[in-house]
């Protein structure tokens, strides 16, 4: 991944990046970063020497034909983790036992603690299972990151990208040891959630929205239904009214 894609990447788009020295050389670490595109999870391992492991749904991997084999080669290629999402709790437990397993063999784990990608290019509210639960369990650094203007070269809808120089910025890591096994503690897992999207918000620059993204997402979607239904009204009514004139 990183000759091939990675090394298409930095040469297309020459991606910046300051705070590389706060990546550990060896040892485990969590990359709890801001998500504002799918190329995310491309450009940030793109820049580093080291493997970075983010999860993905099993789907990805078990996909039947040659198009699934080859889709599953792509995803394990590019450091994806399969995560089956059925059970009692679905991908949350998943995602925090592959975190762990990722952690305890020495490596980078990557996580984006809003949980999907930002809706209007604004950071959002942390969700405090995933990352906490993982820092707290294993007691590994995390490390805020923030992607830089990603969103910009691929909006939703186009097909083809946009060349631009995004950005990455790396804080310096942060240690949660002083609450090393107090994962079952809700309070103690929203604080150090909130700890850590403060760094990302000063990194990043970014407008901070204290509601969760789905939540921002349905209500734009809420939004966008009403304004089509109010136009459809509105058509109705203008027809009704050339109709009786």
């Amino acid at each position: 991944m990183k000759f091939s894609i990675g090394g298409s990447l930095k040469v297309a788009f020459r991606p910046w990046v300051e705070g590389l020295e706060n990546i550990p050389a060896e040892g485990p670490a969590i990359l709890a970063s801001n998500h504002l595109s799918f190329s995310d999870s491309f450009f940030l391992p793109a820049v580093l020497d080291r493997k970075v492991t983010f999860i993905a749904k099993a789907e990805y991997f078990t996909s039947p034909g040659v198009k699934g084999r080859l889709t599953a080669a792509f995803f394990k290629g590019v450091g994806q983790l399969p995560v089956d999402r059925s059970g009692a709790r679905g991908a949350g437990e998943a995602a925090i036992k592959a975190g762990i397993d990722v952690i305890k063999g020495g490596g980078l784990f990557g996580i984006y603690p809003e949980g999907t990608r930002s809706p209007d290019g604004r950071l959002y509210r942390g969700k405090p299972g995933g990352l906490a639960r993982v820092a707290l369990a294993t007691g590994a650094p995390v490390i805020p990151v923030a992607m830089i203007d990603t969103e910009k070269i691929q909006p939703p809808g186009k097909v083809v990208p946009k060349l631009m120089r995004p950005g990455i910025r790396i804080g310096k890591p942060l240690d949660f040891s002083r609450y090393h096994g107090m994962d079952g503690d809700r309070f103690i897992l929203r604080s150090v959630t909130d700890e850590v999207m403060y760094e990302i918000m000063k990194l990043s620059g970014q407008e901070y929205v204290d509601i969760y993204a789905t939540a921002a997402k349905r209500q734009i979607a809420d939004a966008e239904k009403a304004a089509k239904a109010a136009k459809a009204e509105l058509e109705k009514a203008e027809k009704a009214e050339r109709s009786g004139a």
